[in-house]
């Protein structure tokens, strides 16, 4: 409640952060796959299992078997951010039909977007690179360096994310103009 009685603007909106963390996630997937996967061709998902922590076979991507192997699971993980998108859209399409009066800024929105791209970067880091070993940012002498500043960047951006979400507010629709009808 606000200073005259009524409820805030905040608390009676519809929330941004599920669709918004979703979207990111899936949008983090893709900015990874698409850059670190296919641009950059620093990695795979498999090309560490030489050195992984459960016991993969070696797929090295610079055999034709290993080759098809990281691109099936490269296909797969880009399918689940594919669907963490989809999902995102239609959670973020609820909540704007729900609530029609409002707008939301586009901080609230990619706010959330950037802590989810955050929470993907954690999140696939710490288990892929550290626990399972699967594949690192860039393999080699520094790869740890590389992944730890993988995390950092995650870190960063649920920071940043968090930071902007949080200096959105909705603002109201400018009311709606009546029609009048010459025949009155």
């Amino acid at each position: 409640m606000n200073s005259n009685g009524t409820r805030s603007d905040r608390v009676s909106a519809p929330s941004l952060a599920l669709p918004g963390v979703v979207l990111g996630v899936g949008l983090g997937g893709f900015i990874d796959g698409i850059l670190l996967h296919q641009i950059l061709q620093w990695h795979h998902m498999l090309t560490s299992t030489d050195s992984d922590r459960i016991g993969l076979d070696h797929y090295p991507a610079d055999t034709v078997h290993g080759l098809e192997i990281n691109t099936l699971w490269d296909g797969l993980f880009h399918a689940f951010t594919w669907l963490a998108v989809l999902v995102g859209l239609a959670l973020l399409y609820s909540r704007v039909t729900r609530s029609r009066q409002r707008l939301w800024t586009s901080r609230a929105l990619w706010g959330w977007v950037l802590v989810g791209w955050g929470l993907f970067n954690l999140v696939e880091g710490i288990v892929d690179h550290h626990i399972l070993g699967i594949h690192h940012v860039r393999t080699g002498d520094d790869q740890t360096l590389w992944d730890i500043g993988f995390l950092i960047l995650g870190a960063v951006l649920v920071l940043a994310g968090w930071a902007l979400q949080r200096s959105a507010a909705p603002r109201a629709t400018p009311p709606a103009k009546q029609h009048t009808s010459a025949s009155s």
